[in-house]
């Protein structure tokens, strides 16, 4: 089966893309089953409710989360109730929503997805991912033996980390939050997929997203600036990777760059 992991939506630009492009982009790649990471879709920060429930109708399976589950916070009392929509699953306990899921992919078979978030460079205060991931690694391999990962980390190191403590524990490993596609992808020796960042879905005639005038004011006067999400030459980036059903192991991962041309 083929498993399309798509990197973080940008604001407008990255739902149009996903909008126009998805149908295309399963076609094409033959995609079983899709799991798009959706913190940044509403205006650059946040996820609503609104914009996941499109998601979710444009054919998304799953939708992951990272450092801005919290932006918007309607998206709370949403999370309480969607099998759909994740948040990573080592925020502290008592934390609205689920960490992973297990969901059914066209043909037939179970998909284990799993969301964690980093803790060099980041934000939040979690608990610790690795100790989080072999926990439920387990639980889910009492359904399925597909499993796949959104690391959403800041740092190269700790997704490397992720990905050698993962190696035929999961599927795939993926990380997700620098807005940049690294060109490392590779199916390691125990048959775990993995890439360092799948990048960013949206408009790349920016920084990672932003208006570029903006974040470089910011840069040269260090004020606050407010950021505004940019909107030229915007693509749909992410890797598309093969697994066997019945072992759970990976046999080819691929990175894509989609373009999207919006009609004038």
């Amino acid at each position: 089966m083929n498993v399309l992991c798509i990197g973080d939506i940008v604001g407008r630009p990255g739902r149009e893309a996903l909008e126009h492009c998805l149908d295309k982009i399963k076609e094409e790649y033959q995609v079983d089953f899709t799991i798009v990471n959706s913190e940044n879709a509403a205006g650059g920060a946040g996820l609503t409710s609104r914009i996941a429930k499109k998601f979710l109708k444009f054919g998304c399976d799953v939708l992951t989360l990272g450092d801005h589950t919290w932006d918007q916070k309607e998206l709370e009392e949403y999370l309480e109730d969607s099998e759909r929509v994740i948040r990573p699953a080592n925020f502290p306990e008592g934390a609205p929503g689920r960490g992973w899921c297990v969901q059914t992919s066209q043909s037939g078979v179970k998909v284990g997805v799993i969301n964690l978030l980093g803790r060099t460079f980041m934000r939040h205060q979690v608990e610790c991912p690795f100790r989080a991931v072999k926990a439920i690694a387990e639980e889910i391999r009492q359904q399925t033996p597909v499993i796949i990962l959104d690391m959403h980390a800041e740092t190269t190191s700790e997704k490397m980390a992720m990905g050698h403590f993962c190696n035929g524990m999961v599927s795939a490993v993926y990380g997700t939050h620098t807005h940049i596609q690294t060109a490392d992808e590779t199916v390691l020796d125990r048959g775990t997929a993995y890439i360092t960042d799948v990048g960013m879905s949206g408009p790349y005639d920016s920084v990672i997203g932003q208006n570029t005038e903006n974040i470089i004011e910011r840069f040269l006067s260090s004020r606050p600036i407010r950021f505004q999400v940019a909107e030229q030459n915007i693509k749909i980036c992410g890797v598309v990777v093969s697994i066997d059903e019945a072992s759970g192991q990976a046999s080819k991962i691929q990175r894509i760059q989609y373009p999207y041309q919006p009609q004038s």
